[in-house]
């Protein structure tokens, strides 16, 4: 029996739109690690594109109302509008964050330029196309990787912008991601997060894994499996409003960034309460995911009698994602090194339901 060969690989090819010639050379370096591109200026992109394209980066003075305008004028042609938007932050200021996303970027990235985020930041909002698993199992895993990924970006890059986040947003996703570790594994899902997601929208996305995994390993309704994937998808949305800085911060935190972070429970509560359409048990999750049953917890220092079901399941999965990527040491724990760990940690934990999660911290 003759086995069919391999596609041929087909490099990207990106089209960078700009108005500052003198800024994106540099831009234009990084993107080549990852395909062909093309640069033209704002007047002269196309009206459609002659060749296939993984998709645009745009990088213009987003305060300059020429530049705008000619952008959003060729970009709301149809053969566009399909078609990923990465948009180039000359900062995080209201402003540029805005107008990018009413020309409907996909993701954002900002000066200065670090090659290797950006490089990840492409590959998620660009995804290949060539080693694509194409069965049902394979494409159900990319939608709800792509659905998840797409709330982190609305999370993560609107909110600061004064974009609230949108409760049908969620509902959209919640769908996908159930459908995707179903007709996959969990095993899968960590992968395809683990190759192309940055440091925060990746621990999001392993914890919404592996709660999903623990639903469904438990047996729970359907309903219930989609209230634990919504409320592990949003628990550090709060994070949004922290600074990077501290967020990927690879050394120890100062006290002061310390306390900086330990806000990040009630920043996420206050801006999912003020939108006022977020169901109770995703509130309590996004304020609460940080207590512990002896009470030594943040932001209330609750006990036993008042953490829900909900919420220790979210803070067991939470810690073991945290302990999976990196063990506090600079390397990752084992799985039997993170689950010992919680073990360790005894009246802290809901000891019952840390056994219960047993077959998915070992089944990786």
């Amino acid at each position: 029996m003759s086995v069919a060969p391999n596609p041929p690989s087909v490099r990207k090819r990106f089209l960078l739109a700009s108005d500052r010639s003198d800024r994106s050379g540099e831009l234009a370096q990084i993107l080549r690690n990852l395909g062909d591109v093309g640069v033209v200026s704002t007047s002269d992109i196309p009206e459609a594109p002659t060749t296939k394209i993984s998709g645009v980066v745009v990088d213009i003075d987003l305060r300059c109302p020429e530049s705008v305008q000619r952008v959003r004028r060729k970009l709301t042609d149809k053969s566009y509008q399909s078609m990923p938007r990465l948009f180039v932050l000359a900062d995080a200021l209201h402003h540029g964050s805005m107008q990018a996303w009413a020309l409907g970027a996909t993701d954002t990235i900002e000066r200065p330029f670090d090659a290797r985020a950006i490089l990840q930041r492409v590959r998620a909002a660009f995804p290949d196309t060539n080693d694509v698993d194409r069965s049902a199992g394979g494409q159900a895993l990319n939608k709800g990787v792509a659905a998840a990924h797409l709330v982190l970006v609305k999370i993560f890059n609107r909110l600061p912008a004064g974009v609230p986040l949108v409760f049908d947003d969620v509902l959209q996703a919640e769908t996908q991601i159930l459908r995707a570790i179903r007709k996959t594994s969990l095993q899968a899902w960590l992968a395809v997060v683990g190759r192309h997601h940055n440091n925060s929208y990746r621990h999001c996305l392993f914890v919404t894994g592996f709660a999903v995994a623990l639903a469904q390993s438990l047996g729970m309704r359907e309903d219930d499996q989609r209230r634990l994937a919504r409320a592990a998808l949003l628990h550090d949305v709060g994070k949004a409003y922290i600074p990077v800085s501290i967020l990927d911060k690879a050394g120890e935190l100062t006290d002061a960034e310390a306390d900086q972070l330990r806000q990040h429970p009630r920043l996420g509560y206050e801006a999912l309460a003020e939108e006022g359409n977020f169901p109770p048990e995703v509130l309590d999750v996004v304020l609460h995911h940080h207590e512990f049953l002896d009470g030594s917890g943040y932001p209330h220092g609750l006990t036993a009698d008042r953490i829900s079901d909900i919420v220790r399941l979210t803070t067991i999965v939470d810690i073991y994602a945290t302990l999976m990527e990196n063990s506090g040491h600079g390397t990752p724990s084992s799985p039997a090194q993170a689950f010992a760990a919680m073990e360790r940690m005894g009246g802290k934990l809901d000891q019952p339901l840390v056994q219960a999660f047993r077959p998915v911290a070992f089944g990786m």
